[in-house]
């Protein structure tokens, strides 16, 4: 792999180099370079470093100018305003380095974290004998973009499903299907729509007989008990309906087309043993306390109501353990077994205050310090066209199934209107592609911590901030490239640029700084952001730039170049957010 700097990187370095050569003290200053209308780039760090100094800031810009080499990185530099100075690229620079990105090949020329840890991440965690719903959507396509960027930059991440596997629930369903034997079909005789029907049914009928019958009840708690304590053929049981449900599981993800691997999916369950430890060494080192005859943490700055502190309970007085031990026991498995570096949860935003406590708790007990860090990716809710959150007709909650099913049938409409040359096969395979990348794009493109209204009409649009405009761009740009033919993409350095080839090269270069900081902020927001231009730069390019009627040989192959970049920076950025970009549309 042979990396390559940016040009916003190459021009931070020599205005940096000619600002400490103008002033020693202001070695290592930022000249804060940011993309400018007026020019490619403006640095107003003068600014700053003129007060520190008491210099005049256009006189002191203007000793930086006569600093600064111009010719094949830099075209031109002029002072602005109080102080600014406005950069001009070379058009030579930017050709080149984007030349050097083509020569890389699939990483484009982003390099490798040197600082690179392992992160776990949380996420996409449904529970086990229920129906994945409309609240599970953003866990999981928020986690699996998270992991895409982690990933690319260097991370090596590790993903945990922690699912709803252990509980009183389980009490009341493996008595029922110890009563009702044969209610469940083998995992490996079912599909998954089959296996939601059939734990539904039992979910149901176990439910009914829970609420009306004392006796079953009773029978059902002492089952809880059982399960707890290992007993071999509530275990049994208990896994009959981990196996059904995982079936279930991975139908819908397929449907997300997401990859969930089995040796990922750790649940409640999986901790169960370490609780007991976990308590005992709390209680041990002072960081809980019992209190009333539970094991509880408090907190000088979390109160309820009367200003009365809010304790998190760690073991309850009857000594079951809740959701407090389960989450403390994963952080010091994932610390201990997995080393991880990172710890990153993205979970309901209503759970904050839950995860505050915990990590604060893991930080006493010394599990989290400044070397493991534990981080809550807070995310809002999922809104219907109306504001409102989203529900069925009748009130209930959407199942996540059916919201994927209607989106890949509004993105068959779409694509069948567009088609020209495509074979039936052909429609439905894109109507997938293009249905899920809508309902993943339009969450992915807004802030992870913010609600976001689920309306269709607008995902699947041609127009605007949505994955289907982004996947016609690129299928766009491989219509051309089939029909330059034998004509090749080449760069051509020495040719001038339009204005508009100018503005979409400076953004494809752009691409490797734009992960890397979406990626440090856990913002797949900002990569979505830089699609989107990316396409609407490349609308511009295309409607002001012939490509293959350009006026010579030498510009039909630099902008064919220009096309086949932009398309591979496309295709690997969508990628990165879990969206596919089909060749044809």
């Amino acid at each position: 792999m042979a990396s390559v700097t940016s040009l916003t990187d190459s021009v931070q370095q020599q205005l940096a180099s000619a600002l400490s050569a103008t002033r020693p003290e202001a070695a290592g200053a930022d000249p804060l370079l940011r993309r400018s209308d007026r020019a490619d780039f403006q640095a107003n760090g003068i600014l700053a470093l003129a007060k520190k100094t008491k210099a005049n800031p256009r006189e002191l810009a203007a000793e930086v100018v006569s600093r600064i080499t111009t010719g094949d990185l830099i075209e031109d530099v002029e002072v602005s305003g109080p102080g600014f100075l406005n950069i001009t690229v070379a058009d030579r620079a930017i050709t080149g380095n984007l030349a050097a990105r083509l020569a890389d090949g699939e990483r484009l020329g982003v390099p490798l974290k040197e600082d690179a840890g392992v992160t776990v991440v949380d996420y996409a965690q449904p529970n086990v004998a229920k129906e994945m719903h409309v609240g599970h959507l953003r866990s999981a396509v928020i986690g699996d973009a998270l992991r895409g960027m982690l990933d690319f930059t260097g991370e090596k991440t590790i993903g945990r499903h922690h699912i709803g596997d252990w509980g009183t629930q389980f009490g009341m369903l493996i008595q029922y299907l110890l009563e009702h034997p044969g209610e469940l079909a083998p995992a490996s005789e079912v599909d998954g729509e089959q296996a939601m029907s059939n734990l539904n049914r039992v979910y149901k009928a176990s439910r009914v007989l829970f609420d009306s019958d004392d006796d079953f009840k009773e029978r059902a708690r002492k089952r809880v008990v059982a399960l707890q304590s290992g007993d071999k053929e509530t275990l049994e049981l208990w896994q009959q309906f981990v196996d059904e449900s995982k079936v279930y599981f991975y139908s819908v993800f397929e449907k997300l087309d997401m990859e969930i691997r089995d040796e990922e999916i750790v649940g409640e369950s999986a901790y169960n043993e370490g609780m007991p430890e976990t308590a005992r060494l709390l209680e041990e080192m002072g960081v809980a306390v019992r209190s009333e005859g539970a094991l509880v943490v408090f907190f000088d700055d979390i109160r309820g109501k009367d200003d009365q502190p809010v304790p998190l309970i760690v073991q309850k007085a009857d000594g079951g353990f809740g959701y407090a031990a389960s989450d403390l026991t994963a952080i010091r498995n994932r610390v201990v077994d997995l080393h991880a570096t990172t710890l990153l949860y993205v979970v309901d935003v209503r759970q904050s205050l839950h995860f505050r406590m915990v990590f604060e708790t893991a930080r006493r007990a010394g599990w989290l310090n400044d070397d493991v860090t534990a981080h809550n990716m807070g995310y809002g809710t999922v809104l219907g066209a109306d504001g409102k959150p989203f529900k069925t007709r009748e009130g209930e909650t959407v199942r996540l199934e059916d919201l994927l099913d209607e989106a890949v049938q509004r993105a068959a409409e779409v694509v069948r209107e567009k088609a020209r040359d495509l074979t039936e096969d052909e429609i439905r395979e894109r109507a997938a592609q293009v249905g899920i990348g809508a309902v993943k794009y339009a969450d992915l493109s807004t802030s992870p911590s913010r609600d976001y209204k689920f309306d269709l009409d607008q995902m699947v649009s041609l127009n605007g901030d949505t994955s289907v405009y982004l996947q016609y761009a690129y299928a766009r740009i491989q219509s051309i490239l089939r029909k330059a033919g034998d004509v090749r993409p080449s760069a051509h350095p020495e040719l001038d640029l339009h204005p508009a080839e100018r503005a979409l090269g400076l953004h494809v270069d752009a691409f490797g700084d734009t992960v890397f900081e979406a990626a440090a902020e856990y913002a797949p927001h900002k990569l979505a952001a830089y699609l989107y231009q990316l396409a609407s730069l490349y609308t511009s390019f295309y409607d002001k730039c012939p490509v293959l009627k350009a006026d010579t040989p030498e510009q039909v192959a630099n902008r064919l170049f220009l096309c086949d970049m932009t398309a591979r920076t496309l295709t690997k950025g969508m990628g990165l957010l879990g969206i596919r970009t089909p060749e044809r549309l």
